[in-house]
């Protein structure tokens, strides 16, 4: 039997060779000798978040030589200057910039990590009330300190991650986008644990030492204004009193006539100064609120005010006399802003309760334009209600109408 020999290989090619490109392409790496089944080492693609760690780890060397660079010589510098008068002012403003390096570093860990991280409050150093307590708040701020000692403590972690993963791109490429995440996984944990806001405690006690200063500097204020109308109205007035009564006492006998009309305008001077007083006592808490409450005080108010006032007070019970008080006196403001500066032709004042809140709104139908920025007494106003909890809301667009409200907490008597 015969056997025939079996075609050559050439026989059996494809009449037409379609060359493959594209996705499916594969390039030829095979030497001369390899087997044509044994495919090439596989190629790790990363993807952008991988990029971005790459990138933060590599950047944690400079920015941790920066950080420890300056937190260094603020705390060395604050030191050496501290038996000085500048030591105490150089270590706040030291803090005040960590603080700034940390809003920095936390720019960096939400952009690069994906990581969010609430910014923490702004230090109050204008409601501080003066450069010594905003320098003490600043010597004390638990925020600034935590940043000073990430900055101190990142400098050998960014020499370990910039080696480890410079050395990865070169020598370990393929498990590089394991290492990253390890490593910026102990990043994430040092900015939360270091860089976050101080919790609620730390961030309620600093609201109470700052409205504790407020509540101060009002009633160091509401002295003065005391005394100073004393002393011009009411104390002037009856120093006047008396030297009339004395000139009256002199001429009784020789000069009647004369006397008798020093008297009567000596009684003139006694209304005047009576009239001085009530007002004062009525600044300093008004009989009708303590007796009647707020509804009556307010319309009592309103009485005085140059425009037409509408009052609505929809309260079943009395708040307590601290919340009443500061309720009477920011009506009273409000309605003497009114009648000086809003050209208005009525008003009205609105008082009700929500649930735990006492919520007061004047408006007017004046020009406009109030600011919290546009004068003391707004701004006194807002942070009379901020020591205690409040709020306080201008809206005040320029040619009117004008809404304020302000809000309270309430408190039973």
């Amino acid at each position: 039997m015969t056997v025939s020999k079996p075609a050559p290989a050439a026989a059996y090619r494809p009449a037409v060779a379609v060359p493959v490109t594209g996705p499916l392409a594969r390039p030829s790496s095979r030497r001369a000798g390899e087997s044509e089944d044994r495919l090439p080492p596989p190629r790790f693609a990363y993807d952008a978040q991988t990029w971005k760690e790459i990138a933060h780890l590599l950047a944690n060397l400079p920015m941790s030589i920066v950080g420890f660079g300056y937190g260094f010589t603020a705390l060395l510098v604050g030191a050496v200057l501290a038996l000085t008068a500048v030591g105490l002012p150089v270590l706040a403003l030291g803090l005040l910039g960590a603080r700034l390096i940390g809003r920095f570093e936390r720019g960096r860990a939400r952009m690069l990590l994906g990581l969010r991280i609430d910014e923490p409050s702004p230090l109050p150093l204008r409601r501080s009330g003066n450069p010594l307590q905003g320098m003490w708040l600043a010597l004390k701020d638990p925020v600034a300190w935590r940043t000073l000692l990430y900055d101190v403590i990142r400098l050998p972690w960014g020499i370990a991650t910039f080696t480890v993963v410079f050395t990865s791109l070169f020598v370990a490429w393929p498990v590089l986008p394991f290492v990253a995440r390890g490593l910026t996984n102990v990043d994430r944990i040092l900015v939360r644990a270091l860089l976050s806001p101080s919790d609620g405690l730390e961030r309620r006690i600093a609201e109470l030492e700052s409205d504790r200063g407020v509540v101060v500097d009002t009633a160091a204020a509401d002295l003065r204004r005391i005394e100073r109308d004393l002393h011009d109205g009411a104390q002037a007035r009856l120093v006047n009193l008396a030297m009339g009564l004395g000139l009256a006492k002199e001429k009784l006998l020789e000069d009647p006539d004369a006397a008798t009309a020093m008297v009567e305008e000596a009684h003139g001077e006694v209304k005047l100064a009576l009239q001085e007083l009530r007002d004062l006592a009525r600044g300093i808490h008004p009989a009708v609120l303590t007796d009647r409450g707020l509804d009556a005080a307010l319309s009592s108010v309103a009485s005085r005010c140059t425009v037409p006032v509408q009052v609505t007070a929809e309260l079943t019970s009395r708040p307590a006399q601290a919340i009443e008080g500061i309720a009477y006196f920011t009506v009273s403001e409000l309605l003497q802003n009114v009648s000086k500066h809003s050209g208005a032709r009525s008003a009205w004042v609105d008082v009700w309760r929500s649930e735990d809140r006492l919520l007061i709104q004047v408006r007017d139908d004046g020009r406009g334009g109030a600011r919290l920025d546009g004068g003391s007494g707004m701004r006194g106003l807002a942070e009379r209600l901020g020591a205690v909890d409040g709020l306080f809301v201008v809206d005040s667009p320029p040619g009117g109408p004008t809404t304020v409200t302000a809000e309270l907490p309430w408190r039973d008597r």
